[in-house]
């Protein structure tokens, strides 16, 4: 509870038992966090059982694809405010007070992991991966008039219930590229929203899409896409 709003920490997961547990208990032991949903996404090792022990509410998405488990997840979440993150130890859990010293003034928080002061030792944030994310975000903010954006692909964002209210309806990506399609439903919507420098740290297990150069490129050129298509109109935006 923070201010006398419940709180939501909800975690898409594909294969996590490696970090999961530690990550759900981390979170927890802020003190403020009323529960954890973890959205197991069809995950073929020991996640779910991990999440359950450490005390989350496990459901099941059997869509596959990043974008369909963080939709049911942030659907699940019952709390007035509603944050998003990984659980693979990469996001750490004292941060949602950084997200949370904003929640009184803005509607969605977007955190931010290309500050090379939070960039810890052994984190999957090279230089392709840093200046990749930067350039599409700028273009974001560049075509849609947002806020100051550093960072299209951070999975670490906070959302007061009403504004993620008003954009869900409008969700239609399943896959990975789910979060700048997340942030132009926000920024569209008229919803206050800023972006903040998070830690970001080495991951516990191998990374699905970003450790692999070729699919880090192929996700970049998809993002680009459509991110197009939203300010040509073959996408609507929240506004429309």
């Amino acid at each position: 509870m923070h201010k006398g709003k419940s709180v939501s920490v909800v975690f898409p997961a594909f294969n996590e038992q490696e970090g999961i547990g530690a990550a759900v208990r981390e979170f927890f032991a802020t003190g403020i966090v009323d529960e954890i949903v973890v959205v197991d996404n069809n995950s073929k090792d020991n996640t779910s059982n991990k999440a359950t022990e450490a005390g989350a509410r496990v459901v099941l998405e059997k869509r596959q694809g990043y974008g369909w488990a963080s939709r049911r997840a942030l659907h699940e979440a019952k709390g007035d405010i509603i944050i998003i993150a990984e659980p693979d130890g990469t996001f750490a859990g004292k941060d949602i007070f950084k997200l949370l010293a904003y929640a009184q003034d803005f509607d969605i928080i977007f955190g931010t992991r290309t500050s090379k002061e939070s960039i810890w030792d052994g984190a999957n944030m090279n230089l392709f991966l840093r200046y990749g994310n930067v350039f599409v975000a700028k273009l974001m903010e560049y075509l849609f008039n947002g806020p100051c954006l550093t960072d299209v692909g951070c999975t670490m964002k906070l959302f007061r219930r009403e504004a993620i209210e008003r954009i869900k309806p409008k969700f239609t990506v399943g896959g990975s590229h789910f979060s700048p399609e997340l942030m132009i439903l926000a920024i569209t919507s008229k919803a206050k929203c800023i972006e903040i420098p998070l830690n970001y740290r080495k991951r516990v297990g191998a990374s699905k899409i970003t450790g692999d150069l070729s699919k880090a490129i192929r996700l970049g050129f998809v993002m680009i896409g459509l991110i197009l298509a939203y300010r040509l109109g073959f996408k609507k935006a929240a506004g429309k």
